[in-house]
């Protein structure tokens, strides 16, 4: 395989050792609906304890015995999970758990981001932190990625790589004045970061995410690789909604892209569920938000009419892989679903 950087990203379907996960505990993530929450997680868990191990956050020794309550009631395997005690603001793993790379040598190294609630909560101290424990319980080296001397801050949820020297992004997240994560930083400046940590030859900049997510622009709703060669993207073919301008556009830079750089990766569009209201707020319900284990793919599903749909979409595309929908129309409510709540660590 190629290089171009120090490190490299490995793409998530490539063999994992385990799946990171954050119990949750912030009920304002899921305001009025938190007593759904435990057992979406725990339905989570089973599924991809059932072909790797699970670590667990859990905040304190209360947290602790209402997972094994939830986890022992949902039928989980309890000998591949591990309930380890780390403090957390809330349960976005992607989001604030370091990055898995893979170093010349072809061995893990965790690469810690800055993570500060996407320019928009101010509790993320407890997050920002978490890294201290995975670096004391992996026991590999650790980086804390820097450009020009300074400290960068960086979601999991904000990129998507083929482990083969592409990333996906966008410009309303990296490059927009609004929730701005890196004063001053421009695109080439993301471009040399990604080359030197993640093995990166070429970025698609793709312009906007989706109504309602509150993270403004994250990929993991819009575009995703689903392996070396293709990519998932959303598609809206009502005119009438707000996603369609901002969708359509990102299938044309994707288009141009292939295009000008002689790419020959497959686009496959993935239409958008209607849209979904919780309280009269519109959240940001998207079937991309889907994450890739050893043997399965859990795929987001909203109660929508589409719901089949997109399940031949992924069983098609997913041959080797066991397609298992999970109802995520109540955990949406916090504004993430299954990719969001998911940090993989490859072998």
């Amino acid at each position: 395989m190629q290089r171009y950087g120090i490190y490299r990203m490995p793409a998530e379907w490539e063999k994992q050792k385990s799946t990171w996960i954050a119990w949750p505990h912030n009920k304002k993530d899921w305001p009025g609906k938190f007593i759904h929450i435990p057992l979406v997680f725990s339905k989570i868990i089973k599924i991809i304890s059932k072909v790797q191990l699970v670590n667990i956050l859990v905040k304190d020794k209360i947290d602790q015995k209402n997972a094994l309550f939830f986890l022992s009631i949902s039928g989980v395997n309890i000998k591949n999970i591990r309930l380890i005690k780390c403090k957390t603001d809330r349960a976005w793993t992607r989001d604030f758990l370091p990055i898995f790379l893979k170093d010349k040598k072809n061995k893990n190294v965790l690469s810690n981001w800055e993570f500060n609630a996407w320019s928009k909560y101010k509790n993320f101290k407890n997050d920002n932190k978490a890294y201290l424990k995975i670096k004391k319980l992996v026991k590999i080296k650790i980086i804390k990625p820097k450009f020009k001397k300074k400290k960068i801050i960086l979601e999991g949820g904000s990129i998507d790589v083929n482990g083969n020297g592409l990333l996906l992004t966008t410009k309303q997240c990296l490059l927009s004045k609004v929730q701005q994560r890196n004063r001053g930083f421009i695109k080439n400046d993301y471009n040399n970061i990604f080359n030197k940590y993640f093995g990166i030859k070429k970025v698609i900049w793709l312009n906007k995410g989706i109504y309602g997510d509150d993270t403004h622009g994250h990929v993991d709703d819009i575009a995703r690789f689903i392996s070396k060669n293709k990519i998932f993207i959303a598609s809206e073919k009502n005119k009438k909604d707000k996603n369609f301008i901002n969708l359509n556009e990102n299938i044309e830079i994707l288009k141009k892209f292939k295009k000008e750089n002689a790419e020959k990766f497959k686009v496959i569009h993935i239409p958008m569920p209607e849209p979904k209201y919780i309280n009269g707020i519109r959240v940001p319900a998207s079937y991309l938000n889907f994450y890739i284990a050893n043997k399965v793919v859990l795929v987001p599903t909203f109660k929508d009419p589409k719901d089949k749909i997109i399940l031949k979409i992924f069983r098609k595309h997913f041959k080797n892989r066991k397609i298992i929908p999970l109802d995520c129309s109540v955990l949406v409510w916090g504004f993430g679903t299954i990719h969001c709540l998911t940090q993989q660590e490859p072998y």
